[in-house]
Formats: C-alpha cells, structure tokens, sequence
C-alpha cells in the first residue's frame, strides 16, 4: 500500500513539473508578436547576442535552423562553437505553438517530454531581425538573417527590452567568423 501511494505520489509531482513547464512559457507582462507568418520565420538566423545560460555558455559563431517537421512542428537547430575546447556543439529540438500559429508564443523542447518558452516578441517586417524571449525574463535572445545587425535596431530591441523588465547589461555579443 505505501508503495503505491509513493508512486502515485512522484507520478503527480513529474505531472506537476511537466505541467508547469508547458504553461510558464511567457515572462508576465511580455507579448508576443501577433499576425506571426511561420514561413518567414524558417531558415538560419545568427545570435547576435543572448543571456548566458549552461547550454550556451562559451559558445560563438551560434546559429538556429529551423525547418518543418513531417509532423506539422517545427526542427530546431542550434549550432554554436565553444572556443575554449575548440569543439563545435549542436543540439536539435522541436517547437509547437501554443495556440494559434498567427502568434508567435511557442513551447520548444529539447528534452524530451520537457518544453519552455520560446517567443518573438519583435521582429521586423522583412523577417531579417528578431528578439526573442523564452519563458521568464533570464533568457533573451537578439537574432539576425546576417552576423551582423544594424545599430538602430539593436538599441530599438534593448529599449524594448529594458522597458519589458530585462537586464540588458548581462546580454553576451556573440563573435561570428567573418567570412
């Protein structure tokens, strides 16, 4: 008898964690852009800059493929090089919207049954630059077409960014090989 009501104990508290996981996908107060077209979003986009966090940690030359997946979800590719062991490291995900694909809130896991926030909530009408937040306001995310990005729009985006609640100061500028 104890050990079913353990079980059946973890098995709530992994739903719980799971659960709360999928529905804390966007920082309070923060929006997402609305009138989002999936298809202009897809293709590679170079980090320009980003909060810090293990995953990415010592990583430069960073890039996001994303593409359609057979079922409907969209690939995520990241692809970064660590220049301190000189290796390059790349980790694919899967993304799903949360709701309406016109709104650019989705869930992205890389882990499994594991999801988090991934969300535009900026990007200009060509699709060449987006800002991007994930779940709570510790991760942050500037991303361009090229490896470069244009001084207004970047501090248009760390405007945005101090007024919606993030600390800019603590954003990495990503290096990118010049080619």
């Amino acid at each position: 008898m104890n050990n079913r009501k353990s079980i059946k104990q973890i098995l709530i508290g992994i739903l719980g964690i799971v659960t709360f996981n999928t529905c804390s996908t966007i920082p309070k107060g923060v929006t997402a852009v609305t009138s989002f077209d999936k298809e202009k979003y897809l293709g590679r986009w170079y980090e320009i800059a980003r909060f810090d966090f293990i995953f990415e940690r010592n990583l430069n030359n960073t890039t996001a493929q994303y593409s359609i997946n057979t079922d409907g979800s969209i690939c995520v590719v990241n692809r970064g090089y660590n220049y301190k062991t000189k290796q390059w490291k790349e980790a694919k995900g899967k993304a799903k919207f949360i709701g309406d694909e016109t709104v650019a809130m989705l869930k992205v896991s890389f882990f499994g049954p594991f999801y988090s926030g991934y969300n535009v909530i900026a990007i200009d009408n060509n699709y060449s630059y987006a800002l991007v937040s994930g779940k709570n306001t510790d991760y942050l995310w500037i991303l361009s077409r090229e490896t470069t990005i244009p001084e207004t729009i970047k501090q248009n985006f760390i405007t945005l960014a101090e007024k919606l609640g993030y600390k800019t100061s603590n954003l990495v500028w990503v290096e990118h090989d010049k080619k």
